[in-house]
């Protein structure tokens, strides 16, 4: 009698691409109020500006923004007041793929930023080449680069590799605010009183090279968050008067 010769085994399935998830109507409605909210807030803000760099001296091709995930209730009004004097720039940003990711997604928009859906854990790697094709385009890019889930205040080596692959260099954003309630979260998120003062730097830009290897990337990591740690670790600012941008 023969013997019935073993079933093939079956074939892996493709693996699914991840889809950004989006919010439902009060989550649209949320990002909404939220855009609201920070508007009247940033109104109310005292600002206050150092240019190392000279961003907004002189007219420069797009920048890789990083700034700290408990400092975000101001980066896109602190990004709106830096290009009213420079119409033609604009910004893509990198937020999660969730749904809380939607909703920001949404507030982005907005403001008249592109949001780019991905995260260190999940479509991660697609969203690097989007951002790739947004610097492309000529946009300023902006990270969290302690996001999405921390540690807060270490810098990962998600900022590094972006600016690597799309050849734009850092430009570090330090946001110090006199008044503010501070969250018992993974971050200690940051949302200013209104009224208070904000003392915003943006620091001398950061060149990666397209060639670095991992050690020299994981010197460059350690150098980016020494310089973020240094006047952005809940402390405070030096109470210096430093000159206004141009037209802020």
């Amino acid at each position: 009698m023969s013997q019935a010769s073993p079933s093939p085994a079956p074939a892996p399935s493709p693996r699914r691409p991840v889809v950004p998830e989006q919010p439902r109507w009060h989550g649209r409605l949320a990002a909404h109020l939220i855009h609201l909210a920070a508007s009247s807030l940033a109104a109310s803000i005292r600002w206050e500006w150092i240019d190392d760099g000279g961003l907004t001296r002189a007219r420069q091709g797009p920048v890789l923004f990083a700034v700290w995930h408990n400092r975000l209730a101001l980066a896109l009004p602190i990004y709106q007041r830096v290009i009213r004097g420079l119409p033609d720039r604009q910004m893509a940003a990198m937020v999660s793929a969730s749904r809380d990711g939607g909703l920001l997604a949404h507030v982005l928009t907005r403001f008249h930023v592109r949001p780019v859906r991905g995260s260190s854990s999940r479509r991660g790697a697609r969203a690097l080449l989007e951002l790739a094709d947004a610097a492309r385009d000529g946009c300023d890019l902006a990270l969290t680069p302690d996001g999405p889930r921390g540690p807060c205040y270490r810098v990962q080596e998600g900022v590094i590799l972006a600016a690597q692959l799309t050849g734009l260099p850092i430009v570090a954003v330090s946001c110090w605010l006199g008044w503010k309630k501070t969250f018992n979260s993974w971050d200690r998120f940051q949302l200013p009183l209104p009224g208070s003062r904000c003392q915003v730097r943006f620091h001398a830009p950061m060149e990666i090279p397209r060639d670095a290897s991992a050690t020299q990337r994981e010197t460059l990591r350690a150098e980016l968050e020494a310089v973020m740690q240094a006047l952005d670790h809940d402390g405070s600012l030096p109470p210096t008067s430093p000159p206004r941008f141009p037209g802020t």
